[in-house]
């Protein structure tokens, strides 16, 4: 999944550590939101955010239906701004490459919307459902219910998942480190070779 160069998703800025949006950012959304919603009901059925979607990123029909039933849990037909900017931060995790990070600090919510039968349980189908969002990988998934399905009942309850969230955020903390290592490394031999060829020649 891509945001589109050049919509409106595209110049909104995500906090790295908590992903949320900015006050200037969430008021900005919510004009646009009120732009979406044509019939003045303070909600967007199915149509506006099928058009939504389908301007500001690369999903298809199926794939933008799916988040729509996800957000629409009670099955009203429509969605709320609440629901709107939970997806929007979704959105920008997962562009910005954050979706540990966002899992983490939105455990509860996350879990609530993976929770499709309201059982306060995630299947691995729930997941691999929804997993073009949050992009878990397949191997990782496997891991996740071998690892964290304490019960043993194939399904994750909050705690459990909960246990996963801590599990990941470590994981992605660690990567972190090693790139900026890295990176510095990498700049650190860049810079002696600049010296070097910056060095005045030797007279004799």
């Amino acid at each position: 999944m891509k945001l589109k160069q050049g919509s409106f998703l595209w110049y909104l800025y995500l906090d790295k550590i908590y992903c949320l949006l900015s006050v200037r950012n969430v008021k900005a959304l919510m004009e646009y939101f009120q732009l979406l919603d044509v019939h003045r009901k303070n909600t967007l059925n199915d149509v506006l955010f099928f058009h939504f979607l389908h301007h500001v990123t690369n999903l298809n029909r199926p794939q933008i239906m799916i988040i729509f039933d996800m957000l629409d849990w009670n099955a009203v037909g429509e969605i709320g701004f609440d629901q709107f900017y939970m997806l929007v931060c979704i959105l920008l995790s997962h562009q910005n490459h954050l979706e540990e990070q966002f899992i983490y600090r939105h455990s509860r919510p996350v879990f609530e919307l993976l929770d499709l039968d309201g059982d306060l349980r995630i299947s691995l189908d729930d997941l691999k459902l929804y997993n073009f969002l949050f992009n878990i990988k397949k191997q990782e998934l496997k891991e996740l219910y071998h690892n964290f399905d304490i019960t043993g009942d194939h399904r994750l309850n909050y705690k459990e998942f909960k246990l996963f969230t801590l599990f990941s955020i470590d994981k992605y903390q660690e990567r972190q480190k090693a790139e900026k290592k890295k990176q510095h490394l990498l700049n650190k031999t860049v810079s002696k070779q600049g010296a070097l060829f910056q060095s005045p020649p030797v007279l004799t």
